[in-house]
């Protein structure tokens, strides 16, 4: 304003000096013009003000987009800055895998005698004996003779679904996971919440980021693990407090190529919890392949060993592990009984031999799920849109020789 009003001042001395002496001065035409000047000088200047006023108005508007979207730009360096340094911990592990896998292959291309190959197989053996002693060492000597009885809890429309408890925490939380591919996971206080789903407030929904593919979920820990669907064998790890997602790993081996159970659809990786942990099963190669066992570190997601088993998944409908053995269930045609025909344990305490006929009651349809509960001592299952609760029979196993 201050230089607008200089300019005013330069301009009224400027035109002064074309003024008429004063006795042109008294001409009233010329009176009249020269002010008509004067007002259209004024109208522009006050134009000229409005718009500069608009503009330093519009440039501190400006200004104050500039410096929110520079805090935006700051908040977003750290989320990327986070996220490179995850990846950078995830290359670093996958070069780990790398260099073992490199190590294996030259170890293959090294030509030796055959007593010292039979002698460098004899200690292997011995050493991943030993691992597998010290893997699955939990005090847990308990094998399966026989299911006691059967309890519905609930029955739903959905025909496919799973439900559970954390087995590691004494929370009395149920989980309830509706369908074989979803992303809502509904969690109800306790049992009796559950069975007053119809006439009680409803339970608490958490939305995952990602949809489950199967029926195989878990929890352990307070962590929801699950197959992410449309990934063939990814599995992640999704905490249930936070409701973010902790981890993610790629189950090797083949796994998510082929269905778990012939009589489960839709299920490719069937996760399970014991008093050892967290499991995995999955099919071999090949139709109807053999299960592939798969032992996981819940906290790292690394994968601590695989055992290939005799255990096929043709005609099988569901498996779980108790005390570290895995019990197939089966079904001929999908139509016979129920029934335990194949086991398969790590440690070799026991062979099928030791078991009686495990039969479980007549149901209309194959199981969608069947999981231990290490807690309850229970199988949590689904049937048919049945919840159900199947309460056991087990003795101590043998001393391992």
């Amino acid at each position: 304003m201050l230089a607008l009003q200089r300019a005013s001042a330069l301009l009224v001395l400027f035109l002064s000096a074309f003024v008429p002496p004063p006795q042109c001065a008294q001409d009233p035409g010329m009176v009249h013009y020269i002010y008509q000047r004067f007002q259209v000088l004024e109208q522009r200047l006050q134009i000229c003000a409005q718009a500069t006023r608009a503009y330093i108005q519009d440039f501190r508007e400006f200004s104050k987009n500039i410096s929110v979207m520079l805090g935006q730009c700051h908040t977003y360096t750290s989320e990327y800055k986070s996220a490179v340094n995850n990846l950078a911990l995830r290359v670093e592990r996958a070069q780990r895998e790398i260099d073992y896998l490199e190590y294996l292959r030259e170890a293959d291309m090294c030509v030796e005698s055959e007593d010292k190959t039979l002698a460098e197989k004899l200690l292997q053996e011995a050493e991943e004996e030993k691992k597998i002693q010290t893997l699955l060492n939990a005090s847990c000597d308990n094998m399966l003779m026989g299911i006691k009885s059967l309890k519905i809890v609930k029955k739903t429309l959905d025909t496919d679904g799973s439900w559970m408890k954390d087995a590691a925490s004494n929370s009395p939380k149920v989980y309830f996971l509706i369908g074989s591919r979803n992303n809502t996971v509904r969690e109800f206080a306790n049992m009796q919440a559950l069975l007053e789903d119809s006439t009680k407030p409803g339970p608490r929904k958490l939305v995952l980021p990602h949809s489950w593919q199967g029926t195989g979920q878990v929890v352990y820990k307070g962590f929801l693990f699950f197959h992410n669907q449309g990934t063939p064998n990814e599995i992640v790890k999704y905490n249930l407090q936070k409701r973010t997602v902790e981890d993610r790993m790629l189950l090797p081996g083949g796994a998510g190529r082929a269905l778990v159970y012939q009589h489960s659809p839709s299920t490719y990786i069937d996760l399970a919890v014991d008093e050892h942990g967290l499991w995995a099963i999955h099919a071999g190669p090949g139709l109807h392949g053999h299960l592939v066992l798969t032992k996981i570190e819940p906290g790292t997601l690394g994968v601590e060993h695989s055992w290939d088993t005799p255990c096929s998944s043709q005609d099988a409908e569901a498996g779980f592990l108790l005390c570290g053995v895995l019990y197939v269930v089966y079904r001929s045609g999908g139509h016979g009984p129920h029934r335990i025909t194949c086991v398969y344990d790590p440690r070799g305490t026991i062979s099928e031999e030791d078991l009686p006929n495990l039969f479980f009651p007549r149901r209309p349809r194959s199981h969608s799920m069947i999981h231990y509960n290490a807690r309850d001592k229970q199988l949590y299952a689904w049937n048919d849109g049945s919840q159900i609760l199947y309460k056991l029979q087990t003795k101590r196993k043998q001393p391992v020789k």
